[in-house]
This record gives C-alpha cells, sequence and structure tokens, in this order.
C-alpha cells in the first residue's frame, strides 16, 4: 500500500504552485510518498497520483459546527479524582463550572471527562463516570455557556446522559471499541464523533507498546475504525481522528508520529492533536511536575498547527491561544485570527 504525506508550508511566502492542505491554512508542493519496507521518496505533487492526492485537497467540512478552515482548541475539563495532572481539582461541581467558564472565553471546544485515562488507571463504574459528568454539562448549557462540548468516555451510558444533557460531540479514545453499544449511540443521536487510536487499556497500554512501523500502522488502525464507524451509520463528515500520543505509545512512537503528522490528513477528516503536558514532553525537558509542562505543550501545539492539524485539545487554553495567534500572525499575512467567534460552537 502506497501512503502520502503532504510536506506542509506554512511561511507567509507561498508559491505559485503551491496547493491548499485540506481548505486550511498550509500549503504544500511536495509530498513524501510512504510504503512498509521501503526509504520515503519525496515527489513534487503535481507528480501524485490523483487519487491518493484528491483526500489532501478536499475542504473539511464544519465539524460540530465550527469550520476547520483555522486551528480550533478544545479544552480539556478533567471532573475526576485522579487525572495525571489535574485529577481533583476540579472534582467539585463549583470548580468545574469556574473553569468551565475560564475555558469559554479561549476554547472552541470544552472536553468533559469523568474517567482518568492515565497510564495505570483503573475502570470507573458508570453510575460514577456519569454522575460526575452530566450534571456539570447540564449547569453549563443553563449558565449560558455555548461553546461546542464533548464528552470524553469510552462508555455509551456516560455518553448517552451527557448528550441529554447538552453534550454535542463524543470524544472515544478507544475509537468505539471498548463499548459495543457506542455506535449506536453515536448514530442515533446524529452527533459527530472523534475515534482516538489506543492500544489495551489504560490500565496496561503502556506494557511494551510495539509497532511494525508506529505511523502506519496507527494510520490503518485509524483507516479501519472510520470504516467501522461509517458501517454503524455514522456518515463520515462527522468524523474526526486523532493518533493517540502517549496512548500504547513510547517516547519514540510518539516522536515519530509527531514528524510525519500530516499523514493523516490523507484520510480526509479532520485531525486531533492531544499532546497536552503529556509524560513524553516531561522525560524531555525533565519537568517531572505535569502541571509545569505548558512549555512543551505550547511547542507541541505549534507544530500540530505547522502540520494543519484542526484541532488541539490543551490544559493551557489562554495561553496556547495567545501562543497560536502570535505564530498565526508571524506566519501566515492575511490569514483569520484563532480568537473563537462568539456565534459559533453552540451545541448542534
Amino acid at each position: 500500500m502506497t501512503y502520502l504525506r503532504p510536506i506542509p508550508l506554512t511561511d507567509a511566502a507561498r508559491p505559485a504552485d503551491a496547493l491548499v492542505l485540506a481548505g486550511g491554512w498550509c500549503r504544500f508542493t511536495h509530498v513524501e510518498v510512504l510504503e512498509r519496507g521501503r526509504a520515503p521518496v519525496v515527489l513534487p505533487a503535481a507528480e501524485a497520483p490523483p487519487s491518493l492526492l484528491s483526500p489532501l485537497l478536499a475542504p473539511r467540512p464544519d465539524f460540530a459546527g465550527l469550520s476547520m478552515d483555522r486551528p480550533r482548541l478544545m479544552g480539556i475539563l478533567n471532573v475526576t479524582p485522579d487525572s495525571f495532572s489535574d485529577g481533583g481539582l476540579f472534582l467539585k461541581p463549583e470548580a468545574a463550572m469556574m473553569q468551565a467558564r475560564a475555558m469559554a472565553a479561549q476554547a472552541d471546544i470544552l472536553d468533559v471527562g469523568g474517567e482518568s485515562t492515565r497510564p495505570g488507571a483503573v475502570e470507573v463504574a458508570v453510575d460514577e463516570e456519569t454522575a460526575r459528568t452530566a450534571p456539570v454539562i447540564a449547569a453549563m448549557r443553563a449558565a449560558g455557556i455555548d461553546r461546542a462540548v464533548s464528552i470524553d468516555t469510552r462508555k455509551a451510558a456516560v455518553a448517552r446522559a451527557a448528550l441529554a444533557a447538552g453534550a454535542g460531540i463524543v470524544n472515544d479514545v478507544t475509537a468505539l471499541q471498548f463499548d459495543a453499544a457506542m455506535a449506536g449511540v453515536v448514530a442515533a443521536a446524529g452527533v459527530p464523533v472523534i475515534l482516538m487510536h489506543s492500544i489495551a487499556t489504560p490500565a496496561t497500554m503502556q506494557d511494551a507498546p510495539d509497532y511494525d512501523d508506529v505511523l502506519l500502522d496507527v494510520y490503518d488502525a485509524l483507516a479501519a475504525r472510520v470504516a467501522e464507524a461509517e458501517a454503524a451509520g455514522i456518515p463520515r463528515d462527522r468524523i474526526a481522528v486523532d493518533p493517540g500520543i502517549g496512548f500504547g505509545k513510547t517516547l519514540a512512537h510518539n516522536l515519530a508520529l509527531l514528524a510525519r503528522l500530516s499523514l493523516f490528513h490523507s484520510l480526509g477528516l479532520p485531525v486531533l492533536l492531544g499532546a497536552s503536558r503529556k509524560r513524553f514532553i516531561g522525560t524531555l525537558t525533565g519537568e517531572e511536575e505535569a502541571a509545569r509542562r505548558m512549555p512543551g505543550s505550547l511547542a507541541v501545539a505549534l507544530a500540530g498547527a505547522a502540520q494543519g492539524v484542526q484541532m488541539i485539545r490543551v490544559h493551557d487554553v489562554a495561553e496556547t491561544r495567545a501562543a497560536l495567534t502570535l505564530w498565526q500572525a508571524v506566519t501566515q499575512t492575511g490569514a483569520k485570527q484563532t480568537k473563537p467567534d462568539a456565534k459559533e460552537g453552540a451545541n448542534p
């Protein structure tokens, strides 16, 4: 099988023959041709097979009411006692609402989760996870917070309750594999879904993860999950993908995925990057405390934006918004501002 990776350009000076990547802010003139067992080959985009090139050129449809022509920020709201970075900080409803209001000023999507998926985490009962998440989402809607809200869960019952409370996106770290009923819930609700790549469960995913070729293996796995989602009745224009940085990956695996992240545009879908404060950042910077990994998280977020990633999931929303605004200002003359539109992001 042949894979095509666009080599993104974000400089303000753009070659006349540069092609627009996925209807967004990146351009490309060359592609990297990847095949298993062969060294990569760089070719002019004009020489690429049209069937492989077309998914790279097609503008992405709106996702949950948000246009995908600029980087979108997803703010992380963990209402858990044990998440790796902010566990316990927002477990109380009052604290969760304060954080939601603060993030809503800069985020395009608020991602609410009630079960930690850090390495080694144990499963949370459905009733407990629902009790943590659905009331917070309902309170956000009652308070007039109109940003798009996603429910970060792998359980159908939790997702169903969150959608009833006002969420409009399902963000499943197992790409609909953990709970056989999840695909049906998403399809029946007619909401967008984010399919993330992971292996095993949070309790065991870091036990010597192994791949033949991590980049191509993750790509193939996501392609297969997208096909399964479509077969379950979820339209392709309601699907986004996430390569799952840190989920069943070593440091080397994470870096290999980040270095060639633009490959995932060949799926023809919006791509989400979630690397905020993760362990590999601490490994590279020597920062043991997750909450102090913001500088590294900003660097990875900007690297993702430079590869055309449409959504970036972060803890430090205001700081990432500022970094994106400055990055875009100095690299893209006349590009759209990254500040969220007050009229966008409402629950679909």
